[in-house]
């Protein structure tokens, strides 16, 4: 008897470690399927880098001849959702427009316009930036470019006549200076 209860216990031994190897190699297959599947959609990509990277560099690199030999110092300030409308920032701009910096400084200390004040933080930051990022001469600089761009309008309600209502519109712009220095 002794026996047969080491030969049973044997195959239950021996069921158990075959349905452990059956388990084991199922894993080891879906490992390697998926670990394949990477290894083929990373193949795939780095494919598709490789001819990107082939076609695009030399039309880069043309672009960047270009802009080299038609380049000039530009330094420029942007402001942007400005909780005034573009139109009444544009009245100031066009004063300025074309003007010496410090010129352009001038007019607007003495502009009684709600843009002006705008434009004078915008016009500081535009200096700052030639003089410190450009090495631009501040006796030089005059204003090439300044345009004023609508931004996202906030809408509100309120309450009219008869039970109607009414939407204000709380404009919003963008601002852009651009300075260069003058030959």
């Amino acid at each position: 008897m002794a026996e047969e209860e080491k030969k049973v216990t044997a195959k239950k031994t021996a069921t158990k470690t075959t349905t452990a190897k059956k388990t084991t190699a199922t894993k080891a297959t879906k490992t390697t399927k998926t670990t394949t599947a990477k290894k083929a959609t990373t193949a795939k990509t780095v494919k598709a880098t490789a001819t990107k990277t082939t076609e695009k560099p030399a039309v880069k690199a043309e672009k960047k001849v270009e802009v080299k030999a038609n380049e000039e110092l530009v330094a420029r300030a942007t402001v942007k959702y400005e909780r005034m409308s573009s139109r009444k920032v544009a009245i100031v701009a066009n004063l300025i427009r074309g003007k010496n910096a410090d010129e352009a400084m001038a007019i607007l200390k003495f502009t009684p316009k709600a843009g002006a004040e705008v434009l004078t933080k915008l016009l500081k930051s535009a200096i700052a930036n030639a003089e410190n990022t450009k090495n631009m001469t501040h006796s030089k600089l005059y204003v090439a470019e300044i345009y004023s761009n609508q931004g996202p309008t906030l809408k509100r309600i309120r309450p009219a006549a008869k039970g109607s209502a009414v939407r204000i519109r709380k404009r919003t712009s963008h601002t852009t200076i651009v300075l260069k220095e003058r030959v």
